[in-house]
């Protein structure tokens, strides 16, 4: 496949300027004269109800519209049908799970979805909130991944419930997915979304002074690109901020790539086609822009290494989707300028174990243990609880897990 030139492919360029589609219509229902009228607060839970449904559909037939659009340009390869069947397939056997998630996300009260953070589509986050709210909470902002393309915030709804549970709040931020955008809006957007947390967690319970911020996989890329910007930012004087590199305590990257470089090649022989990948990227001149790993090595970035949180990556060395090598040579790269850097790896575990297959398995997870402990640090009260705390649900059977993980496309 050639590679795709932005400024001549109309498909792209026509692509990448849509904003938001259609309008939301408003239907009134005739009340019987002989029934009361609704209380006030009834009538705002029924409008924010309307509300949510209607950012669905907008939303679903946003994606919707886009992914077919984006199937056109991609073509109908064998690799792609042959990962769209393992899709489904993979899907349907962790679906016990999947719905549990869901009924969660979409009814418990527990759980504000799409918050507005910025004027752009897709500018939405979830709140993922504890059910004791009694003083300030930590903060975990997230990040989902998706291959730059299919990323959504309610793929977040299982860490965020799980994380809930252990007393932190969890935001899980939106943006805008190839051919929406490309990687530089994408950055912009989760910039915005940390901005907004940083801003305004204070009035959900949240703690302004513990805010911790993760990725996974593409939202693991995009979240350090967002982070390491800010830091450079920073570091050269004059420049009006809107949130602060010093308000994030820590950076949690799952699974994450970080030098473009060392992937295009990698991801071409998976089925995401180098044309592809550099139409996301904005073309390999921007590679460099865009690779955090060579980001932090740059001369002119130097002032911004003493300026990072502690770096805590965490790999699966049986990841075939984004090789565990990723996280090692960044984390070599962050001590070589002197950031604080911290690897873990995690031996036979895939792109999906650490982030699905565990979580949905239930009981004790090193990942997810280790996490909560680092956030809770310092607070003994916290550290207490979580020692009492019962186990996680299973929420799917071992035999659908491992058949899962015999077939995932990732």
């Amino acid at each position: 496949m050639a590679d795709v030139n932005m400024e001549t492919n109309p498909f792209l360029s026509g692509v990448l300027s849509q904003t938001n589609m259609g309008t939301t219509k408003r239907h009134t229902r005739r009340r019987s004269a002989r029934r009361p009228s609704p209380a006030p607060k009834q009538l705002s839970r029924r409008q924010s109800f309307s509300r949510d449904i209607g950012h669905a559909a907008a939303e679903t037939y946003l994606v919707t519209r886009l992914s077919f659009k984006l199937l056109r340009y991609l073509g109908v390869g064998y690799r792609w049908m042959i990962r769209l069947v393992a899709l489904g397939c993979y899907a349907m056997l962790l679906m016990p799970g999947f719905l549990q998630v869901a009924y969660y996300y979409f009814f418990s009260s527990l759980v504000q979805r799409s918050v507005i953070y910025g004027d752009q589509p897709r500018n939405r986050l979830d709140l993922y909130l504890p059910e004791n709210r009694d003083e300030p909470k930590p903060v975990v902002a997230f990040v989902t991944g998706g291959a730059w393309i299919i990323g959504y915030k309610a793929w977040g709804a299982l860490l965020g419930q799980q994380l809930a549970e252990r007393d932190i709040i969890v935001a899980c931020i939106d943006y805008r997915n190839f051919p929406q955008g490309t990687i530089s809006d994408m950055v912009e957007d989760v910039s915005q979304g940390i901005s907004f947390v940083c801003n305004n967690i204070a009035e959900y319970g949240g703690d302004p002074n513990r805010i911790y911020l993760m990725g996974q996989s593409a939202g693991a890329h995009i979240s350090a690109c967002a982070l390491l910007n800010q830091a450079i930012k920073e570091s050269k004087e004059g420049d009006v901020m809107s949130w602060s590199v010093s308000q994030i305590k820590a950076y949690f990257g799952l699974s994450g790539g970080y030098n473009l470089f060392n992937l295009v090649d990698h991801f071409h022989s998976r089925g995401l086609y180098r044309a592809i990948f550099l139409s996301i990227m904005e073309g390999e001149q921007s590679f460099q822009q865009y690779s955090p790993e060579i980001m932090i090595q740059d001369q002119t970035a130097r002032g911004a290494a003493s300026l990072l949180p502690r770096v805590i990556l965490f790999h699966g060395t049986m990841d075939y989707s984004i090789p565990s090598e990723s996280s090692k040579a960044f984390a070599d790269a962050l001590e070589r300028v002197g950031a604080e850097a911290e690897l873990i790896l995690y031996e036979g575990k895939t792109h999906t174990d650490l982030f699905l297959q565990d979580p949905l398995r239930g009981g004790k997870d090193e990942l997810f243990d280790y996490m909560v402990g680092y956030i809770h640090s310092g607070d003994a009260e916290a550290l207490a609880k979580d020692l009492m705390a019962p186990p996680r649900r299973r929420l799917v059977p071992e035999l659908l897990l491992k058949l899962a993980s015999k077939i995932s496309p990732f």
